[in-house]
């Protein structure tokens, strides 16, 4: 418990443990795309301020985002503009003139709002209305039920970012956590101290922090100038390690992507899988440091078949482990205070719960129930913290596995590691310089990313009796086949094929 970051003086948490353990916070309902928003939203601020990716002090991290309130009541909280479009196709003024009285009136967040700096910009309501309907179009995870102020458009430039807010008429807007939890800050503290940060700078100045790029231009000319930003200093997360592997392993899969020659907006998918690959590792090694568990984090990865073979039933059991592990973690860590002198000289109830108060901030004066004994306030302590737990890091690992296309229930009633296409083809971008041969691009994945798939990786496995090495074989063969079908893969001979990179720029090996 010694090894971790001081907490905060002040901590918004009803006890420290998850934080703890995990940082402040992994969370599920951020999702994997929206954790790359709020890192951008972040990662733009400091950019302004002039302190992109420098950490004087740790986990001291102030930032003041964006708040784009014009942009967002034009995009998202405008139900009536095609109404007014198509009843005034042949009259520009009458469509602008009856478009702001419905915003006027429609409008929120926004003191004494005026719009009408946008017809200097758009003669043509018509064309007002083309450009709002494309980037709508680009809204972040269109198919969903959020409502407008927590809507985000396609992060073409600077002008597409700004923070999560929960905007009420004739009230100030507040800063909502629900879906920029935090996951974003703790994602861009982990890439600062990766130590690679200006490399990774350099890239996005060229893509998401360009002004001057055609599509970030055409977001800007919905904003009027000098606009008066609404939101207030915010202070950033908490991530409990000074340094950590898994920094370097996330910036390195960054690198790779932002340095090939891949489009820069086509980069951004890819981005999003493979961070989310990373903040699940991430969570599950943080709950195995908790475990002493030093053994490599592993995935059974079912490729899947026609038919249900063994693979399927361990890539279940897999997915199961790690699944539990949090929660095991929670009450490992707990019961780590029972095996210290300050707790062997506890005497009384009193003094345990002076102990817990100073080691994980519980409990709370409204929370001291009948706890008979120092060992029984420690398991109605155990008992409440996997409560808190369930609501949200408990399902970190299972949503985000989802969201990426790792995990899948498809032919199946468990859950298991079953990987989609889009998340194979971010392996080989990060992965393949230029071109592997297969066996070794198999080797790669289960160096770095403990990815079980082929025979040879799953060596332990097979000597326990629960899979032959047949099995594996046929699984390494389907993904061959479908690598080949994605146009990633091709075999020169019986014994030889190999992936390929069509973006790679690095020189070829095994050539």
């Amino acid at each position: 418990m010694n090894n971790r970051l001081p907490r905060p003086n002040k901590i918004d948490s009803d006890m420290w443990v998850d934080e703890a353990i995990w940082g402040h916070r992994l969370y599920d309902e951020q999702t994997p795309w929206l954790c790359f928003m709020e890192f951008l939203t972040v990662l733009q601020a400091e950019y302004i301020a002039g302190r992109a990716f420098l950490e004087v002090e740790p986990n001291k991290l102030a930032y003041l985002p964006q708040s784009r309130l014009y942009l967002r009541n034009i995009l998202f909280n405008n139900p009536q503009l095609s109404l007014i479009a198509n009843r005034y196709k042949y009259d520009d003024k009458e469509a602008w003139t009856q478009w702001y009285e419905v915003m006027s009136k429609g409008q929120a967040g926004i003191v004494n709002a005026d719009f009408t700096y946008l017809e200097k910009r758009f003669p043509k309501f018509e064309d007002f209305v083309s450009v709002v309907q494309f980037l709508r179009e680009t809204t972040i995870e269109g198919d969903n039920n959020k409502r407008w102020s927590s809507q985000f458009i396609f992060p073409y430039g600077p002008s597409c970012l700004y923070e999560d807010l929960n905007v009420k008429e004739n009230k100030a807007p507040t800063n909502d956590r629900r879906f920029f939890g935090r996951t974003g800050e703790l994602l861009y503290l982990m890439l600062t101290r990766s130590g690679e940060g200006s490399r990774i700078l350099s890239s996005l100045q060229k893509s998401v922090l360009n002004p001057l790029n055609k599509f970030n231009r055409l977001v800007a000319a919905l904003e009027p100038k000098g606009t008066v930003n609404a939101s207030s200093l915010k202070p950033g997360g908490y991530l409990p390690y000074l340094n950590l592997p898994e920094y370097q392993t996330l910036a390195e899969d960054w690198l790779s992507l932002l340095e090939s020659n891949i489009p820069n907006y086509d980069a951004i998918p890819h981005l999003v899988n493979i961070t989310g690959l990373h903040m699940i590792m991430y969570s599950l090694n943080r709950a195995k440091s908790v475990l002493d568990d030093n053994s490599k984090l592993t995935f059974v990865l079912e490729i899947v078949s026609p038919k249900k073979t063994i693979i399927r039933e361990l890539s279940s059991d897999s997915f199961t482990l790690h699944n539990n592990m949090s929660r095991r973690a929670i009450e490992a860590y707990i019961r780590q205070v029972t095996q210290t002198d300050a707790w062997n000289q506890v005497t009384d109830i009193t003094e345990a719960i002076s102990l817990l108060k100073k080691e994980y901030e519980w409990p709370k004066e409204n929370e001291i129930d009948s706890a008979n004994s120092p060992e029984d306030l420690i398991n109605k302590f155990v008992a409440a913290a996997i409560n808190r737990h369930k609501q949200h890091v408990d399902k970190f690992h299972g949503v985000w596995g989802k969201e990426i296309g790792l995990s899948s229930r498809r032919g199946s009633r468990r859950l298991r590691y079953a990987p989609q296409d889009m998340l194979l083809k971010s392996l080989v971008l990060c992965v393949v310089p230029k071109r592997m041969e297969y066996h070794d691009f198999l080797d790669k994945l289960y160096e770095k990313y403990g990815f079980i798939i082929g025979d040879k990786q799953a060596l332990e496995l097979t000597e326990t009796g629960r899979a032959d090495l047949e099995a594996f074989s046929e699984n390494a063969r389907r993904l061959e086949q479908r690598l080949a079908s994605m146009g990633l893969l091709r075999r020169l001979s019986d014994a030889c094929a190999y992936v390929e990179n069509p973006f790679g720029t690095q020189e070829e090996i095994n050539s």
